[in-house]
């Protein structure tokens, strides 16, 4: 079966590797025939930063949790990259019966497995079980190479998925799979930074500041707009964003626009800056969600501004597969049009070339098997 494979920075390529097969009874096999390239994939693909990195963790200026999640030399290739996929359930054992054969469904990117404590949480991105069977590495996830452990990426003809029952989120029948391609990671990134903040904070304020990060700060700004934020303002200095961000309803500027203070905003610059900028905007109380990678060490932000405040920091890794239920539904319900966001629908065969792109959201497709 292939896989696609980053080679080294600005390559991949389609490369042969063994069929994915039933390990345990809790497993399905599933075949992916919607891909979207996370907002994170393109640090690698595009700049060539391996190296860069590894020296920046050995000088002390890029935090060693990196090697922890990408490897001691970060996004060193070969290895199966994508991590977001709609995909079709094509065999499962013995012990499976919440999903079947022939089902739609979205694979989250962290692999958890349901029932240890953390997944009980919340914390599915962090279960306790499954970064344990990745020998203890900071995360267990699709995508990023072994530092994170077997499960391969989701650009392949096949991918083994344990713990099926609970890793595999059906998609609603009158859902597009183009619409929710992204629902494995980026889509539901931007759910958490705006949806929970706003049902706490009802008709608040929404800053979003894009650009490095690039799908989920457009995602979070439509989500803010279909929750009922009383203002949306979304800043970027790339033109064609801007515009998908005002079709969905946000009032899109460039990052030089003038401020005010928010309720909530949404940090997706990816840089130490944009982060200080976007707590410095909240208001009393407000909520600020960090989405970028922030790897180095001494990342400032301005702790006495919060104090006098009492703003809220958040970052982290997106939980997926604990708003995927509400997410899914939410999208079925509204129609909500989240691939508006993508500037790159491809075939599947050709994504050596077309994950590369640079773009802002690139969807890889090919038909399911009727």
């Amino acid at each position: 079966m292939r896989e696609l494979v980053f080679v080294r920075s600005g390559r991949l390529a389609w490369r042969e590797r063994q069929d994915a097969v039933l390990a345990d009874p809790g497993d399905a096999i599933v075949r992916p025939f919607v891909a979207g390239r996370c907002d994170g994939d393109s640090l690698p693909i595009h700049r060539p930063v391996s190296r860069a990195m590894q020296a920046g963790m050995m000088l002390g200026a890029i935090d060693p949790v990196v090697a922890g999640i990408c490897g001691n030399v970060p996004f060193k290739g070969p290895f199966a990259i994508g991590h977001e996929c709609v995909a079709q359930v094509v065999a499962v054992g013995s012990q499976v019966s919440g999903v079947r054969v022939g089902q739609t469904v979205v694979v989250p990117w962290a692999v958890s497995c349901g029932s240890c404590h953390r997944c009980e949480r919340g914390l599915t991105s962090t279960c306790a079980t499954t970064t344990a069977l990745s020998g203890g590495r900071t995360l267990a996830a699709f995508g990023f190479g072994t530092a994170s452990g077997p499960w391969g990426g989701m650009i392949a003809d096949r991918l083994r998925v344990p713990f099926a029952d609970h890793m595999l989120v059906p998609v609603p029948s009158g859902v597009p799979p183009l619409r929710v391609a992204a629902a494995a990671d980026n889509l539901a990134d931007a759910w958490r930074s705006v949806v929970p903040p706003l049902r706490e904070r009802e008709g608040g304020s929404v800053l979003i500041l894009g650009g490095g990060a690039k799908s989920i700060g457009l995602y979070a700004a439509g989500l803010a707009v279909e929750h009922g934020a009383s203002v949306v303002d979304y800043l970027d200095d790339d033109p064609g964003r801007r515009e998908i961000a005002a079709s969905l309803g946000a009032r899109a500027r460039p990052l030089s626009a003038p401020g005010r203070r928010y309720d909530i905003a949404v940090e997706a610059t990816s840089r130490a800056r944009g982060l200080r900028r976007a707590v410095s905007a909240l208001a009393p109380g407000g909520l600020c969600t960090a989405v970028g990678y922030y790897v180095g060490s001494c990342t400032g932000v301005p702790l006495m501004r919060m104090y006098a405040t009492g703003a809220t920091l958040r970052l982290g890794v997106s939980h997926v597969r604990a708003v995927l239920p509400d997410l899914l539904a939410f999208v079925e319900r509204t129609g909500f049009p989240a691939e508006r966001v993508t500037t790159l629908a491809a075939d599947w065969n050709d994504a050596p070339t077309a994950y590369a792109a640079r773009t802002t959201k690139v969807v890889l497709h090919r038909d399911p098997v009727n």
